[in-house]
């Protein structure tokens, strides 16, 4: 928290992200904007299916082929645009300059390949001149930094013989074998118990901190959010609601949403037995998203005027933006 280096590593400008469906193109991303500055932590919330992964498998230029596809908008990593680069290009920069950890490391891990022999290749892959003696060495090494108990045992395990909050932690080895500048984790301790999860922010930190890289961390737990980033992007059905620095935030949410999912979080020191603020409705299908504000059917706010148009992000603070016509 609180880094002095601002230097600015990724900037997305008006991504519009879209797939060809049997029912016809959709958008699910819509021109979002935002910057991730080197040593900090962006952090990206919103309820499933709001476009965070849609986002993050954008910038690394994994959308699933032919159907999706970056419609406009730029993604400047170091300057290049990402959304344009040619495939062989994106090789390079993926797992080199820009990494991804995954929600479910079970099926990102590859079963029939032991663990040191999967963290080999990443180091081949980036690192052509070691050879398989500064491999195994480095890997070890790598399996030590993440917290794996045992490292040069676990390099002849496979997946299976290993629990979760462990195949989590390879998983974050691998992404950082490459010593990228930018890690993007997708969710990465949904899948585990809370005691793990805690482990696992930690050591992120702490990697952070060794290593100067930019984290973008998407999840869908505010509190999450409030314990490790520097900056926060709140999107909703694939547009953003709010960006702020985390504190800013917190303290003073401008965009209904958001204080909705800010006041539906329990918290410790309220009443014993009352019931939780639930909000109401369901997020729109990206098929039947409604011309002007995506929030208005569930926002105890919304005004004629609403209905018709998208209100634009306006400033509302210092770095602090929202895009509500209350503003």
């Amino acid at each position: 928290m609180g880094k002095m280096n601002q230097e600015v590593i990724l900037k997305v400008k008006n991504l519009v992200t879209a797939f060809d469906t049997e029912e016809g193109r959709i958008r699910a991303v819509e021109n979002v904007s935002f910057e991730v500055k080197k040593g900090q932590t962006m952090g990206i919330v919103g309820e499933s299916g709001c476009g965070k992964s849609v986002t993050a498998l954008s910038i690394m230029r994994l959308l699933p082929k032919p159907t999706g596809m970056i419609e406009s908008g730029q993604i400047l990593f170091h300057d290049n645009d990402i959304a344009t680069l040619p495939a062989e290009k994106m090789h390079e920069i993926r797992g080199y300059g820009i990494s991804m950890i995954f929600q479910e490391p079970m099926t990102a891990l590859n079963p029939v390949h032991k663990i040191g022999r999967q963290l080999g290749e990443v180091f081949q892959l980036h690192f052509p001149k070691m050879n398989d003696k500064e491999i195994r060495e480095k890997s070890v090494e790598m399996l030590q930094k993440v917290g794996i108990p045992e490292p040069v045992q676990r390099m002849d395990e496979y997946q299976h013989q290993i629990s979760g909050g462990m195949r989590q932690r390879v998983m974050i080895a691998m992404a950082l074998a490459g010593e990228p500048d930018i890690l993007i984790a997708d969710e990465p301790t949904t899948a585990l118990d809370v005691t793990i999860q805690a482990q696992i922010l930690k050591l992120m930190e702490a990697l952070q901190r060794e290593t100067g890289m930019a984290i973008i961390f998407i999840t869908h737990a505010l509190g999450v959010i409030a314990e490790i980033c520097d900056d926060v992007l709140v999107m909703y059905a694939g547009t953003v609601a709010e960006k702020a620095p985390v504190v800013e935030l917190f303290k003073d949410p401008k965009h209904p949403y958001t204080r909705d999912l800010l006041s539906s979080i329990p918290r410790l020191e309220g009443k014993r037995k009352t019931r939780l603020n639930v909000i109401r409705g369901m997020v729109p299908s990206l098929y039947e998203l409604p011309a002007g504000c995506r929030y208005q059917n569930r926002c105890p706010y919304a005004m004629q005027g609403c209905e018709i148009e998208s209100p634009p992000l306006k400033s509302v603070g210092e770095k602090h933006f929202a895009g509500c016509f209350l503003m």
